[in-house]
């Protein structure tokens, strides 16, 4: 599909690239790989055309689409989220505009029996034929289902956009670069702004429904529940691994084996020529051996080693004084801005030394009640800060706070204070900071070199109470494992909000939800939180599709004799039961016999769900088969009795297979 050969890019001396070549084919999973600052970002801006290679090829065929959603870009504050939306569908709206006028000509003329009529009449059914297989008017079904699938209400859909944040900005861009279904999706940390709700649904999305997909992204758990292949981008090359990243680590350690024992085999040959030139370089008769020698060492290619950051990025939070046993108490919170009320009621105590997660849909209070904690807002309630707490606090936008004119060096230097002065060159380089690098202005730095200097910051002073607001954005995946890890042996109590689940597994003991205005709290992981979370997702899908069952049997009865049932959409309840299912999580021990029973009572019931919804869509589908073939005729097409039904059960259709899929998710989750 895709085809690069011979890439090469230059910003300084040494090329970021050269001699790259690799192709993108149909359907592939492609994660790109790299250190921060080894080009992913440029690579992605080069495929999608924004930026030119100092040299070679990137051949793309000309009816070959592309959607490119950059980690940065520029939005538009005049719509609302629909009709934002709505743009990635420009095309329909003019075929629909077309077919308006077509069809109002058509109605105001008299001539049936001429020639231009005929024409006419023949123009409007092949455009209005060509209209219905781009979709017709259900995008707008398809709409909803995606703003709905990235954590937007319905009652988001009508506000203007400027009411929302940049990543909720960010996420109408997704839905239209998704809803536009490009043959190649350029994808640059695409879950910086998903809630993990968010991030699941966008993993199933990826997986059934996009053709090709390229991503850059730093969460572990969505890149090997999305790829199949993995880029890394090293010595300014790319190499290829046709595995998820996990199988790639392995394959990649074995592989930088084999390149070290190479290159010290080399290495040693080269020794023992060199020294053979130098023991006999001025005896007459081993010139000739000599000279042959010397021909030999400068036929020698050097076999290059993989880079691997021996920098590593020590990090260790300095010692601190032993705050009061209850860091942070909680009692009858609530926060309102105007009308509307953010959260209310909440009750909850932190302890000394336990490490809670604060996660929940973009929206729902989270960095507002770590706001409350830190005292940069009025609330109601009583919210009590312990005995001795120190708190060090890293927020969002952090690494956007940072002066773009200053370097690395006068960044930390205008902040430390005492001893620390002194050592602040052994800090920069603890953080991969070390050398020339430090002289670098801010403003040419990644966002995840922004996000490490920022870092630094929070690590000037001790604390005892860490409270990290989404830390992992713009981290590379080696200093999220670092960071982790220094959490983990911190002797403080810590809060995290996160969307991260592969971050947050094993660091947090204790999960505090927030939704629909209220704070729950989940003790366990993140992962125990997540199947309490499925649990309640399944018994919700289970009501309501016993709901649209009844509202099926309504439309089912006006069009009584001319629907009936059959098959099942795209699959059938059991291979359903069996697909991926993107974002699962563990399943827990062994059950007891009674937890047994009332787990297959669940499975029999969920099955019965899904067979239904499957019967509901055969027969939705028979009828829309009739409907297309009737349209098909000349005398059809202008009953609008005809195209009303059309929308109506094209729109039904729809909603059904919404369901199924919510159920076939539902079966899939209880199955595990």
């Amino acid at each position: 599909m895709i085809s690069v050969e011979g890439l090469k890019v230059e910003f300084g001396v040494k090329p970021l690239f050269h001699d790259v070549s690799f192709v993108i084919n149909d359907r592939d999973r492609i994660a790109l790989v790299g250190k921060n600052g080894a080009g992913k970002s440029t690579m992605l801006k080069i495929l999608c055309g924004l930026q030119k290679p100092t040299a070679g090829v990137v051949a793309i065929p000309n009816e070959t689409t592309l959607g490119y959603l950059p980690q940065v870009m520029k939005l538009q504050d005049d719509t609302t989220v629909k009709e934002e939306t709505r743009k990635a569908f420009s095309h329909n709206t003019e075929m629909k505009a077309k077919l308006d006028k077509m069809q109002q000509e058509m109605a105001e003329r008299t001539d049936y029996e001429s020639d231009d009529y005929a024409q006419l009449v023949e123009k409007f059914t092949q455009e209005h034929e060509h209209y219905m297989m781009m979709g017709g008017e259900n995008y707008e079904a398809e709409i909803e289902r995606t703003l709905t699938g990235l954590g937007f209400t319905r009652d988001d859909f009508e506000r203007p956009t400027k009411e929302f944040s940049g990543g909720w900005r960010m996420r109408i861009e997704l839905a239209k670069i998704l809803l536009q279904k490009p043959d190649v999706l350029l994808l640059d940390e695409p879950t910086n702004h998903l809630d993990i709700e968010s991030i699941q649904w966008l993993e199933q999305f990826l997986a059934q429904s996009a053709k090709a997909v390229v991503l850059v992204s730093h969460d572990r758990a969505f890149i090997n529940n999305v790829t199949n292949r993995t880029l890394e981008i090293t010595c300014g090359r790319v190499e290829d691994y046709k595995v998820k990243y996990d199988q790639y680590l392995v394959l990649r350690k074995e592989r930088r084996e084999q390149q070290l024992r190479a290159y010290e085999n080399q290495q040693k040959e080269i020794a023992d020529i060199k020294d053979f030139i130098e023991r006999f370089r001025y005896k007459p008769t081993k010139a000739v051996q000599v000279q042959s020698r010397i021909k030999q060492l400068e036929k020698i290619v050097p076999i290059e080693v993989d880079e691997v950051d021996n920098k590593q990025m020590h990090l260790k939070f300095p010692p601190c004084l032993r705050s009061g046993d209850y860091p942070v108490i909680c009692d009858e919170v609530r926060k309102d801005y105007g009308e509307h009320t953010v959260f209310d009621h909440v009750t909850l105590t932190i302890k000394r030394g336990e490490k809670v997660a604060f996660v929940g849909k973009n929206g729902e209070g989270k960095s507002t009640l770590v706001k409350c904690i830190m005292g940069e807002i009025p609330f109601a309630g009583t919210l009590k800060i312990g005995h001795n707490v120190q708190i060090g606090y890293f927020a969002q936008n952090q690494a956007q706070l940072l002066d773009e004119n200053l370097t690395i060096y006068d960044t930390i230097d205008r902040v430390a204070t005492g001893d620390m002065r002194l050592k602040i060159n052994d800090l920069l380089g603890a953080f991969m900071f070390g050398g020339e690098t430090s002289e670098k202005y801010v403003k040419v730095l990644s966002g995840g070199e922004r996000s490490r200097l920022a870092m630094i910051k929070l690590l000037l002073e001790p604390v005892n109470l860490l409270i990290l607001d989404e830390p992992t954005n713009h981290l590379d995946m080696q200093s999220k494992d670092v960071l982790k890890e220094a959490i983990k042996a911190f002797d403080g109590t810590a809060i995290i909000v996160s969307h991260d689940r592969e971050f947050l597994d094993g660091l947090v003991d204790k999960v505090y939800e927030f939704g629909g205005g209220k704070v729950r709290e989940h003790l366990g992981g993140i992962y125990d939180y997540l199947r309490a979370h499925n649990a309640e997702n399944i018994n919700a899908a289970l009501a309501a599709s016993e709901e649209r069952r009844g509202k099926s049997e309504e439309f089912n009865g006006s069009s009584a004799g001319r629907l009936s049932s059959g098959g099942s959409p795209s699959g059938n309840s059991k291979s359903a039961a069996n697909a991926t299912a993107n974002g699962s999580v563990p399943a827990s021990g062994k059950q007891s016999y009674a937890e047994h029973k009332e787990q297959q009572k669940k499975i029999r019931k969920a099955e019965k769900a899904v067979q239904e919804c499957e019967k509901r869509i055969a027969s939705l589908e028979k009828r829309k088969k009739e409907i297309d073939e009737m349209l098909m005729k000349p005398e059809n097409a202008t009953n609008m009795e005809l195209v009303t039904e059309y929308t109506s059960l094209m729109k039904k259709l729809d909603e059904e297979n919404d369901n199924w899929m919510t159920l076939s998710e539902a079966l899939e989750e209880l199955s595990l």
